[in-house]
């Protein structure tokens, strides 16, 4: 191995190791320019850019004070992608689509998303930034009152076979579409969702205490004091106040 390269592969396996992001980045850019045909640190330089473009979003900075971090990690992702002979690295592509759910981009960053679960259907953190990005844009939709919209994306991500094992990453959009469903008046599908929510988490006082009040609606009354009940074990007060 050049004698560069294995200097530039120590000093990502340094970077990753850091928990300081400047140092991190000091360390990758390092290792960029000891090995320039490498894609490793191009795609830990752009994850870093990402990380302190959170940290600066989280002070509530202004976006000039961090979009520099994110156009410096679209052009290390869009490097690493053209460095590749054939581009079907995972993490660059992800990496190139968390930067345009950053240039607020979704189909840009939902085509990068699916590009990735193509190449590798197991690609946990894919599908979840996937799933994040139809709940994101539903939940915008909602709050323009556009129910039908909405609910088309979040159909994308809320597949009718889903599996259980997904389902809690999928509770925000559950949730959002089970609110939605309630203000069509389509009590039974947002009960639907609250009850798989619930399959995957028993302990949801959220997921308890709505479908409780929908089965109140219904007058189900066993049903709903049975969800009130186990709300209140689990310290909702609100629930407890229901109660006999």
């Amino acid at each position: 191995m050049d004698k560069g390269r294995e200097q530039a592969r120590i000093l990502v396996e340094k970077a990753i190791l850091s928990q300081q992001l400047s140092q991190k980045l000091d360390l990758v850019s390092q290792a960029a320019a000891l090995d320039p045909q490498s894609v490793e640190p191009l795609i830990v330089r752009g994850q870093t850019y990402l990380r302190l473009a959170s940290a600066a979003y989280s002070t509530k900075s202004r976006p000039n004070e961090y979009s520099h971090y994110v156009d410096n990690a679209r052009m290390d992702f869009d490097r690493a992608i053209l460095i590749l002979i054939d581009p079907k690295n995972t993490w660059a592509l992800l990496g190139r689509g968390d930067v345009d759910t950053w240039l607020h981009r979704p189909v840009e960053a939902a085509h990068a998303f699916k590009q990735v679960l193509g190449l590798d259907p197991f690609f946990d953190l894919a599908r979840y930034c996937l799933i994040n990005l139809y709940t994101v844009e539903a939940r915008k939709l909602v709050s323009l009152k556009q129910w039908s919209s909405a609910l088309t994306v979040l159909q994308k991500c809320l597949p009718p076979e889903t599996p259980d094992s997904w389902i809690l990453y999928q509770k925000e959009a559950y949730l959002l579409r089970s609110d939605i469903y309630k203000k069509l008046g389509r009590s039974t599908q947002a009960i639907d969702d609250l009850s798989a929510i619930l399959r995957a988490d028993p302990t949801d006082r959220q997921a308890l205490l709505t479908r409780a009040a929908f089965y109140q609606e219904g007058l189900q009354g066993r049903s709903a004091k049975d969800d009130f009940e186990r709300a209140c074990m689990l310290g909702a007060t609100a629930a407890c106040d229901q109660l006999p």
